[in-house]
């Protein structure tokens, strides 16, 4: 008797449904073929094992298995589930007169008991844009995948069960998430608040410019002048997700396994910070078996790269693609993969070797050649995607002493938001657009005109501070939102001066 289950192989963030077609005949021989992997291969023994526990048997007749199409690389374990009730199907143990109507997907244990997978979301779209009735996932995966509307989702934690839901014995009950509401319910939460940093008001203000405009930035300073505290509380001033941003997201760690179990939806920007010794397939990904990298974890949200001149500066240079295109193709003999990599880039390191260069109090033993050695570790054209670049001097007793609370994250993200709305607004015709970072020359020359006192001040900053010629478009963009900030239409002087002290790094004598 031949039959057809349906489940689904991920690549990228997306599905491709797989049709396994099983066909009982005489005989003792079992066959799989289709490109499965050594994990599907192995799912054989795992499936014996699983029915004998729960009381069934294997069948003794020969089995040809297709797992179509054929030309698809087959990964991991997650085709067991649907692997055993196409073989039950086949040898007409369960009924197979629903079985066009669901996707499966599970890994089984020996015992029966059905264990994670990952891609649930991403498979769980395909499905129901292929038009089936319903989807069964394991327990664990049944809010991520519920997540989904127009599809219902089983969650079950073993075997028997699918087997007599097949049979008519057992009833499902679909899980149901409502996404709007669980979406808008945990939007604000964050473990983090800028109420909570004592001072440093020029940092913040450079970080809520950054938030505003979707600007790169890195922080120059000594050891605990609190960079890492400040970066780690750019998420809660961030615009909070669009519904079509969090399922994106949550497609993207869905794939990589990422999600927490029972977790529906990502509600909150992502903030990924890779140790400094990361390699270059972790960051922008791919690998034996193509998993989504750092970057890609970090899309729509933030990349934060500590002690950035410790990186291994090969792995820092595959970022410059990624941070001017916004996704990464990853190709390769028999694969090419793309992931979206939009993300904003916050990094921070000291501005020498022992720590203290520029220190107000610690006296630097590095000489100025140590100095600029350490900097040129980071390469000019990753400094050109930076377009804000800020000191940070340690914070005085009298600061860190003071009970008072700063400004709350709330409060910032309010003009965050309200200068974001002005840039939607402004590039609402004009596709792949959304923020004044990512403005063309094109459009610089449209939206970013200086007046002429604008022009004078930015030509005597270039020629007074040494700045390099690929400061001006950058600082042009920053001082676009500078003025979004303020609600002014004209650039003004006020605006490009600020624009302009947020290009130390580009300075010829800064570093001695």
């Amino acid at each position: 008797m031949l039959v057809k289950v349906y489940g689904a192989a991920v690549q990228g963030i997306d599905a491709t449904i797989i049709t396994i077609e099983v066909n009982s005949s005489r005989g003792c021989m079992f066959y799989l073929v289709g490109l499965p992997d050594s994990a599907v291969k192995e799912s054989h023994r795992r499936i014996i094992s699983a029915l004998q526990v729960n009381g069934y048997k294997m069948p003794t007749s020969n089995l040809t298995i297709n797992m179509a199409p054929a030309d698809i690389r087959k990964e991991g374990s997650a085709y067991d589930l649907p692997l055993a009730v196409g073989i039950l199907a086949a040898s007409e143990t369960i009924s197979s007169e629903k079985l066009s109507q669901f996707l499966i997907m599970g890994e089984l244990s020996l015992d029966g008991t059905i264990q994670p997978i990952k891609g649930a979301l991403p498979i769980a779209i395909s499905a129901r844009k292929e038009g089936f009735k319903g989807m069964i996932v394991p327990q664990q995966n049944a809010r991520e995948a519920a997540v989904v509307n127009d599809l219902d989702v089983y969650g079950v934690t073993n075997i028997k069960e699918v087997i007599e839901f097949f049979n008519n014995e057992r009833e499902l009950q679909p899980i149901v998430v409502n996404t709007r509401e669980e979406f808008f319910a945990q939007q604000n939460m964050y473990d983090f608040d800028f109420s909570e940093v004592k001072g440093q008001e020029n940092v913040k203000r450079a970080l809520e410019v950054a938030a505003s405009g979707g600007h790169n930035l890195i922080m120059v300073g000594a050891p605990g002048s609190g960079k890492s505290m400040m970066a780690k509380r750019l998420p809660s001033i961030l615009p909070p997700l669009s519904l079509g941003e969090s399922l994106e997201t949550t497609k993207i760690h869905s794939v990589a396994g990422k999600l927490s179990r029972n977790t529906s939806l990502i509600t909150k920007r992502p903030f990924r910070d890779p140790h400094h010794t990361i390699s270059s397939t972790a960051l922008v990904g791919g690998g034996a078996y193509p998993q989504p990298g750092e970057i890609s974890l970090a899309h729509n949200g933030v990349l934060f790269l500590d002690e950035l001149a410790e990186f291994n500066r090969t792995v820092l240079e595959v970022l410059r693609q990624p941070l001017e295109d916004r996704n990464i193709t990853i190709s390769r003999v028999k694969w090419s993969i793309e992931y979206p990599a939009s993300f904003m880039l916050i990094a921070s390191m000291n501005p020498c070797p022992c720590g203290y260069y520029n220190h107000p109090t610690k006296l630097c033993v590095c000489s100025p050649g140590q100095v600029q050695k350490y900097l040129n570790r980071i390469s000019g054209p990753l400094l050109d995607r930076i377009d804000i670049q800020v000191e940070i001097v340690p914070v005085p007793f009298e600061k860190i002493s003071d009970n008072r609370q700063g400004e709350p994250s709330e409060a910032i993200r309010e003009r965050v938001v309200h200068a974001r709305k002005i840039q939607e607004e402004r590039f609402k015709d004009t596709p792949g657009i959304y923020c004044n970072a990512q403005m063309t020359s094109r459009l610089l020359s449209i939206h970013a005109q200086p007046d002429e006192n604008g022009l004078i001040l930015l030509k005597n900053a270039m020629n007074r501070l040494n700045l390099s010629a690929r400061a001006y478009d950058r600082i042009l963009k920053v001082a676009r939102t500078i003025a979004d900030l303020e609600g002014s239409e004209q650039i003004l002087s006020s605006h490009l001066g600020e624009a302009i002290g947020y290009r130390n790094l580009d300075r010829e004598n800064w570093a001695g």
